[in-house]
């Protein structure tokens, strides 16, 4: 299968459970376009659903595909080193995984994977055509049982005719033997006869007309019977049909997969390639970390998901010192509201509360979190937990002019500012 392969060539079953993996991760992946930030604000089990058209017009991009095919890694490691090793066995996620996140030999294993999900349903449409099938032999068996019952119904019934029929026949001859011997009781007996085969014509004609409607209606039963039987073997036989077509269609373009796929030989080996690591081991050299000035803070501040981590007191003592606490709180916080306006990064201001039993109303400017640290707790220690809980990669900066601070945070991954650069930038 090539490379270029587009999602919607994949099988239904296989493009389905793309989406449902897209879907989960979608939240976590920057940088998503338009449409696809606003299939990420829905609901876990609504992505999938409502959002299909917009998450697979967005895997059109490679760039795109990639980035969410990190995130599927992360969280589907185990899998993954299952699909390498081989031992994973459900072939559809082998299938889904192999063409969102492509490791090494996916091609091939997609190839396989793809086959094997296409074979396991044209055996589920055989076994819902055989179900079917079963279905109509069933009925067509329990027709036939109904119409026995009724032709032995209708033939008592009939029987039943033809005796009263008979018994109305010897009242008629017995009248007429009377009628012979006496003139008057044989004129009396000619009317009763006439009256007696009258009634019998009547009552026969009655019966003929009920018999001939049973037989309509067994003629009936008999055509819905044979239509039944009809049904159920064209209905075999076109699934048999299809089937027959979806094995060659595999057969045929596996075939042709096998010539398309011709792979150049294997020059090299891992392990040459741990030989060469080992041979020239790199020696990394003492990591310089710069100044930050007031022009560089902002460029930090301005990368994508960018944390800022402000010690309160610190950088307003350093600026005010001369007003109270709630005054230099105030201008802190004002100040900074047109910074991260501008920038966009996550800003969370940290005040020493450890001396106080209550906390001062503050205004939050819009974008900026204001933080007092607990009871009996220094603010340094909460701007330690907030730097210790962010993931390794990120960009954090920790502005404080404490050597304590900046010490622990540097150890955290974060980057130490001193009061002076976020000042520069505040215009303080």
């Amino acid at each position: 299968m090539s490379e270029t392969v587009r999602l919607d060539e994949l099988p239904v079953a296989v493009r389905t459970r793309v989406l449902t993996l897209v879907a989960d991760v979608l939240p976590d992946v920057p940088q998503l376009p338009a449409a696809l930030r606003k299939v990420a604000g829905f609901a876990p089990a609504r992505r999938a659903r409502l959002g299909g058209q917009a998450i697979t017009a967005g895997l059109a991009d490679e760039e795109l595909r990639a980035r969410i095919a990190h995130q599927v890694s992360v969280r589907r490691q185990d899998e993954l080193v299952a699909l390498r090793d081989g031992t994973m066995h459900d072939s559809l996620e082998a299938a889904a995984l192999d063409w969102l996140v492509r490791p090494q030999g996916w091609t091939r294993r997609l190839d396989s994977s793809v086959s094997q999900v296409e074979q396991r349903a044209a055996q589920q449409q055989e076994v819902v055509a055989q179900a079917k099938e079963e279905r109509w032999q069933a009925r067509a068996e329990q027709a036939e049982a109904e119409l026995r019952d009724l032709r032995a119904s209708y033939r008592q019934q009939i029987e039943g005719y033809k005796a009263e029929v008979s018994q109305l026949r010897r009242k008629l001859g017995d009248a007429r033997a009377k009628h012979r011997d006496v003139d008057q009781e044989t004129v009396a007996a000619a009317h009763a006869a006439e009256e007696a085969r009258a009634a019998a014509e009547v009552t026969l004609a009655a019966r003929d007309k009920e018999v001939r409607r049973l037989r309509a209606e067994v003629e009936r039963l008999e055509a819905e019977a044979r239509q039944g039987r009809r049904g159920g073997r064209a209905e075999k036989e076109q699934a048999t049909a299809r089937t027959r077509v979806l094995l060659d269609t595999i057969l045929e373009a596996t075939a042709g997969l096998r010539r398309e796929l011709a792979l150049p030989p294997v020059t090299s080996s891992p392990g040459g390639l741990v030989e060469e690591s080992l041979a020239a081991p790199e020696v990394p050299g003492p990591r310089v970390v710069p100044e930050v000035g007031p022009a560089l803070l902002e460029q930090y501040l301005a990368l994508p998901r960018a944390r800022l981590v402000v010690d309160g007191y610190n950088v307003s003592m350093r600026a005010w010192s001369g007003s109270s606490l709630e005054a230099q709180r105030t201008r802190l916080l004002t100040a900074m509201a047109p910074l991260v306006a501008r920038t966009g990064a996550e800003t969370t201001v940290v005040f020493d509360g450890a001396d106080a039993e209550t906390r001062p109303p503050t205004a939050q400017p819009r974008g900026v979190k204001v933080l007092f640290s607990p009871q009996g707790v220094i603010a340094d220690e909460v701007i330690g937990q907030l730097v210790e809980a962010e993931p390794q990669g990120r960009v954090v900066l920790v502005v404080s002019d404490d050597r304590e601070v900046q010490t622990r945070c540097q150890r955290a991954g974060a980057r130490a500012v001193a009061s002076a650069a976020l000042l520069g930038l505040l215009g303080g």
